[in-house]
């Protein structure tokens, strides 16, 4: 079959448009006609723009080539890049010679790649089938040549290139095709990482080679990749960072979109969050989560200074805000269950707040709230519904480079952690154990915790000697009146020597949870037993720097 290429003025514009998501891409056709473009179009948007009568010409038509393999090839053909990558006068024979006529302007996006691997059960052959390969050749021929031709990725910029090309006399400025150009090679970026990621997962492994592996007794388990590509987007500018003369802004993880986050929550009233909100608030949420019971973190300088587990959230977040007011002032508070109208009465009263975060806030709740407008409330949805919270990296910046690491979701059960003492845990003090358990592993290395009655009575954090954390959880208790005679105590690494014990002793402690694995393991487990201690090891670390 043959394909004759229409006979077009020299002067007119071309635009060529390919286009996943179809989002107003008809007026934007339209419009761009107005101003003297020709439309060229391929597949579903060609049939979409002639339904809608929109002049347009087919891409077969111009590469006198038909689409094949199922539309796997169609834009990648000489007429087709040659159109886009011409620098004008510098190629102004070879167009002749080959009768290529010069793109000024592509609108292309992608298959939904992210959309379809985001679907349950998705089969591999089905991603593969989602991977774009001609778009991303049309977008990033089309940025490069940005000297000359306009690229367009997203349907949200074209009511601004209208208004552009209406102030311009129908034509774009090399500011905004720029901009344009940065904005495609990010949009190029963030696809390829989301390909990289998914098939560098075993999460998409067809059945015939997990069985294979199966076989082998070769590990399934997905290891760090090779090459970390990551796809992130700013979301939010900030005032400033850590500190005023710092500057920042939010990043999502584009291709993390569950919900129960924090890059993904609901901002339901307040100031824009600041960095130092975010970091917080990212930790009381983490926090939080461990628990299934109605329970309630406060945070302050990334630090739990406060975590309680209730029959009702209000006392959850009573218990919580009794273990250190002081240091609740000013904090974040994260609830495990939907905030309702007395809690959040209640918080205002007593506190002063920068951030509630909570699965839910009832309608009741956020009429209250709204007395004290400051305050920044979210809404992250149920975590519990969501099924990929823990497949994520953690990342810390060194000088020249990157530390990754994956989160540290390991969470041992009472079952298999082992009593290494004498005397066996009660069945409160087990209670105890597992909930101080899970606040340590939130807590700033060298990370102490008392518990009593699933409540914090004292929080040592951050400090270089483990024995100076245990100290300065006794004095916060002493200082708000709790008592730590019959608490618990979690520490998140094990004990060097034998002077924890000692001073645990002193104030009254029952029960120590802890990692194990000292060279002096057995001086610890001994000085234990002289004072009646139960001592359990998990054989875990939990450090937190």
């Amino acid at each position: 079959m043959s394909y004759k290429t229409p006979e077009t003025s020299k002067q007119a514009k071309r635009a060529l448009i390919s286009v996943s998501d179809k989002h107003d891409i008809t007026s934007f056709c339209k419009a761009l006609i107005s101003f003297g473009y020709e439309i060229v179009s391929t597949g579903g948007t060609y049939k979409q723009l002639l339904a809608n009568d929109v002049p347009v010409t087919e891409v077969r038509t111009v590469t006198e080539f038909p689409e094949i393999m199922d539309g796997r090839v169609k834009t990648l053909h000489p007429k087709i890049h040659g159109g886009i990558l011409s620098r004008g006068e510098v190629d102004k024979a070879v167009l002749q010679e080959h009768q290529i006529q010069e793109i000024d302007l592509v609108a292309v996006n992608l298959y939904p790649f992210q959309q379809t691997i985001a679907k349950p059960n998705v089969r591999l052959a089905d991603a593969i089938e989602n991977i774009d390969i001609g778009g991303p050749a049309m977008i990033r021929a089309a940025a490069k040549n940005h000297d000359r031709v306009t690229v367009v990725v997203e349907p949200s910029d074209y009511n601004s290139i209208i208004e552009h090309l209406k102030e311009n006399n129908g034509c774009t400025q090399i500011a905004l095709r720029k901009k344009l150009a940065a904005k495609a090679f990010a949009h190029t970026a963030a696809y390829d990482a989301a390909i990289c990621g998914y098939l560098s997962s075993d999460n998409n492994i067809d059945e015939s080679t997990i069985t294979e592996k199966a076989a082998s007794n070769e590990s399934t388990a997905t290891p760090l990749p090779q090459h970390l590509v990551l796809p992130f987007e700013k979301i939010q500018t900030m005032r400033y960072g850590e500190n005023p003369h710092q500057a920042a802004a939010f990043y999502a993880n584009a291709s993390m979109t569950e919900q129960g986050g924090l890059a993904g929550a609901s901002v339901l009233q307040g100031k824009p969050l600041s960095y130092n909100n975010i970091a917080d608030a990212d930790a009381a949420l983490e926090t939080v989560k461990s628990f299934e019971n109605p329970a309630c973190v406060i945070v302050k300088h990334a630090n739990p200074c406060g975590v309680a587990v209730r029959s009702s959230l209000i006392e959850a977040y009573q218990a919580a805000y009794e273990t250190d007011p002081n240091s609740a002032f000013g904090g974040i508070i994260a609830f495990n269950k939907p905030l309702d109208v007395k809690t959040a009465s209640k918080i205002i009263s007593q506190q002063f707040v920068e951030v509630i975060i909570a699965p839910e806030v009832t309608k009741d709740a956020l009429s209250v709230l709204t007395d004290k407008p400051n305050i920044r409330v979210l809404s992250t949805g149920d975590w519990y519904k969501s099924e990929n919270l823990a497949s994520r990296f953690e990342l810390k910046t060194v000088s020249g480079g990157l530390l990754v690491q994956s989160s540290d979701t390991k969470m041992v059960e009472p079952d298999s952690m082992e009593v290494v003492s004498e005397r066996t845990p009660s069945k409160d003090e087990w209670k105890d154990l597992n909930f101080a358990w899970k606040v340590v592993k939130f807590v700033k290395s060298n990370a102490i915790v008392y518990a009593k009655d699933e409540q914090t009575i004292g929080i040592g954090a951050g400090q270089m000697s483990r024995v100076y954390s245990a100290k300065i959880a006794s004095i916060k208790a002493e200082d708000e009146g709790l008592t730590v005679a019959g608490s618990v105590m979690a520490s998140d690494a094990f004990f060097p020597f034998r002077d924890t014990i000692d001073n645990a002793a002193k104030a009254g402690i029952k029960a120590i949870i802890q990692p194990g694995g000292s060279m002096r393991d057995k001086e610890v487990i001994e000085a234990a037993n002289e004072y009646q201690i139960a001592m359990i090891f998990t054989r875990t670390r939990h450090f937190r720097h």
